[in-house]
């Protein structure tokens, strides 16, 4: 009896397996979720993260009629919003002015955006790796946020890992997954797919990276 092929939800998560843990096991994010650094690195990462989430949020409209990344274009996803409420209340008036991207950010946002312009199928992976991320092992950093610098729960400062719009993010992930699996590409296509899905964590892991050398744990 023939096997049933691997649904390719299941083949991205596990093909992708070692750099996720890399990246989610970095020095820097080890340190921030042990509780061993300063606020002041939790706003330098957010400042980041802002920088991605423009490439990824900016300029996806032309990319609603596709037939590969437009099912995925959900707006209860989008967080740069979020994000700005966040970073004016760690760092206050004026804050994009004083906003930096790290050489590992810029590379990262830069990739993105030529994904957003030129290939719909590294659009939807790296709209995997952020947003299931930050449903998942998002709801991790929020909850050690909350308890070491005292924001609000669910209020200023983590409202970026706080979807309003997703009531149910198991039932949310289950559709995602659903999505995935019914991406309207070939074979060769769906490995360019995890192959970019790979390149996604390991930009992630460089810029955890540059976090580390800015945040060593000796001057937090």
């Amino acid at each position: 009896m023939d096997t049933p092929p691997v649904p390719f939800s299941t083949l991205i998560r596990t093909a992708s397996h070692e750099q996720h843990t890399e990246a989610e096991t970095s020095t820097f994010m080890s340190d921030m979720l042990g509780g061993r650094l300063g606020v002041e690195a939790y706003a330098r990462y957010t400042e980041q993260l802002w920088f991605v989430y423009r490439a990824l949020e900016e300029g996806v409209a032309a990319l609603a009629g596709d037939p590969v990344a437009g099912p995925f274009l959900q707006p209860e996803l989008e967080r740069t919003a979020e994000l700005e409420r966040d970073l004016a209340h760690l760092r206050g008036e004026g804050w994009q002015q004083r906003a930096t991207a790290l050489p590992a950010t810029e590379a990262y946002a830069e990739r993105v955006r030529e994904c957003v312009r030129t290939w719909p199928g590294g659009f939807v992976a790296h709209h995997y790796t952020r947003y299931l991320g930050d449903l998942s092992g998002g709801q991790i950093i929020r909850g050690t946020a909350e308890k070491t610098w005292g924001f609000a729960r669910k209020g200023d400062g983590v409202r970026f890992y706080v979807f309003e719009g997703i009531s149910n993010p198991a039932a949310f992930k289950r559709n995602y997954r659903e999505l995935l699996d019914a991406l309207p590409v070939d074979d060769l296509e769906k490995q360019r797919v995890v192959d970019e899905c790979k390149r996604a964590f390991a930009l992630n892991t460089a810029l955890f990276r540059e976090l580390g050398r800015e945040f060593p744990l000796s001057a937090a």
